[in-house]
């Protein structure tokens, strides 16, 4: 097929993209010339949905709030491959069934061994030295 002939078959797809392009650029045009224009103080503090800020936005979190995150991304990212296994579970039958059930292995060993290290909790233990605990402290007997 010649470009001529593709053209012609195609040409919707090259008035959409110029559609699009020019409205854009009419968006950001119009924006730029009508937009308001305020300076300030109050034009530079941050708004969060009504509530007046207060303190700094540049505020330490403890690393378990990360942790959190990262273990809801990877928890939440396994439910959308066990979903689209769902779906599939009859196209794929038994071999499909074994995979998921790796999958969900592997994943609760890793589940399993965020909790024994500590990861999942907020609180840290306090350890306890087994050699301190009833001894009384030593004193110093050259002085006497």
């Amino acid at each position: 097929m010649d470009l001529a002939a593709q053209l012609a078959q195609n040409w919707s797809v090259g008035v959409f993209i110029v559609a699009v392009l020019a409205l854009c650029t009419f968006m950001v045009t119009a924006s730029a010339l009508l937009g308001g224009r305020a300076w300030g103080h109050r034009k530079e503090t941050p708004y969060e949905s009504g509530i007046v800020p207060t303190g700094s936005a540049h505020q330490r979190f403890s690393v378990k709030f990360y942790m959190v995150a990262m273990l809801f991304v990877i928890f939440d990212v396994e439910a959308l491959y066990l979903f689209g296994w769902a779906i599939s579970v009859r196209e794929t039958g038994w071999t499909g069934l074994v995979g998921a059930s790796v999958f969900i292995f592997i994943l609760l060993a890793g589940l399993i061994y965020d909790s024994r290290v500590g990861a999942l909790d907020w609180v840290p233990r306090r350890r306890v030295q087994p050699d301190r605990i009833h001894q009384p402290a030593q004193r110093d007997h050259t002085d006497d």
